[in-house]
């Protein structure tokens, strides 16, 4: 490289690079509290690279080596994200910045035309409906939505759906198979919002509701947890012929702080939790109650949104083509043996 300074810090990194690599394959990546320590390095060295890439700028051989090292630390992503847990899986999926529902919209479906209101109540900013094109096929696209600032987070109820939510899904999809559309949704939400207003107007009933009239709709529906599949929250608008799972998305009937606080009385035994509720996207495909895990690029969706979309398109294109094939009534009666099946580990010997 042209520059001795240049070269000084290409060897610092490397040397960071190659400590990070060490402590991967003696599993010490393994043992730390969090993904982030890890994620955290990686980042402080891609931002190094960046600002050398910007010094060696007219400098072709300066460029080939930062190049290398950009490889270099994607391996090192990936290398990271196969040893996680299932409690830091968890903190990956609740990561601020991965993409949400109106961003794998904006990347993957066009002509998108939301729907608003439950016709009863309000319209909840929470739950996102619109019309949409999928490879040029018409579409309902349904999906929690959280936000990113502040204000977006308040807008949003962070991520937590009221009863008008569900109402408003509901709602849109009886449309969707009025028109013979199939519907796609999206989840990652916390749980459904617990305040006394939700209960006030039939949280519990909603959900119900929508968990009965999603199993009778006479067109092909696909669910993918992208982040956080929290409860009947999620399970409201995730009653679907397919199910599918973020490599780094989890789905679980309470939190893991909560059911440390149930189990133990102490929440910080949530890593303890987390991995004996089996929540994570391998453990339920294993046990049979997602249909497929859906890739996602190296140090999760957060990375590289434009991959992650790239990612779910693929899976999503394979398993509507396989479901559009159906006609309603297969659809309702294989999704009714579907979730009939779920759980079910002994046979009954007479």
């Amino acid at each position: 490289m042209a520059a001795p300074g240049l070269a000084l810090v290409k060897d610092l990194l490397d040397q960071s690079i190659q400590q990070l690599r060490d402590d991967a394959g003696n599993g010490s990546l393994v043992k730390m509290e969090s993904p982030s320590k890890a994620q955290q390095e990686l980042e402080k060295i891609e931002k190094q690279i960046q600002q050398l890439e910007i010094l060696a700028r007219d400098n072709q051989e300066a460029s080939r080596q930062l190049s290398v090292l950009h490889e270099q630390v994607k391996l090192l992503r990936a290398q990271v994200t196969t040893h996680l847990d299932a409690w830091k899986r968890t903190e990956l999926a609740r990561h601020p910045q991965r993409p949400y529902t109106l961003d794998y919209i904006e990347r993957i479906f066009t002509d998108f035309n939301e729907i608003h209101g439950d016709r009863r109540f309000a319209d909840d900013a929470a739950i996102v409906c619109g019309m949409a094109k999928f490879h040029g096929e018409p579409v309902l696209v349904v999906g929690t939505q959280k936000g990113r600032d502040t204000k977006q987070k308040v807008h949003r109820n962070f991520g937590m759906p009221n009863p008008e939510g569900y109402r408003k899904a509901i709602r849109a999809m009886r449309v969707a198979e009025k028109f013979s559309r199939p519907i796609i949704t999206l989840v990652d939400v916390p749980g459904a919002y617990p305040g006394l207003g939700a209960e006030e107007r039939g949280q519990a009933e909603a959900i119900a509701y929508n968990l009965r009239e999603m199993a009778r709709l006479k067109v092909p529906i696909i669910t993918v947890i992208t982040g956080e599949g929290g409860s009947g929250g999620a399970l409201a608008i995730a009653v679907a012929d397919r199910v599918l799972m973020m490599d780094n998305s989890i789905y679980s009937v309470i939190s893991p702080e909560g059911c440390a606080s149930i189990m133990w009385r102490d929440s910080s035994k949530r890593d303890l939790a987390a991995e004996a509720m089996k929540i994570t996207a391998k453990d339920l495909s294993k046990l049979g109650i997602i249909d497929d895990v859906v890739p996602e690029p190296a140090g999760g969706a957060h990375e590289d949104h434009e991959e992650a979309a790239k990612l779910l398109d693929a899976s999503l294109q394979k398993h509507f083509d396989q479901l559009k094939q159906k006609s309603g009534d297969e659809l309702v009666r294989s999704r009714y043996d579907k979730f009939r099946t779920m759980a079910r580990y002994f046979n009954e010997v007479a």
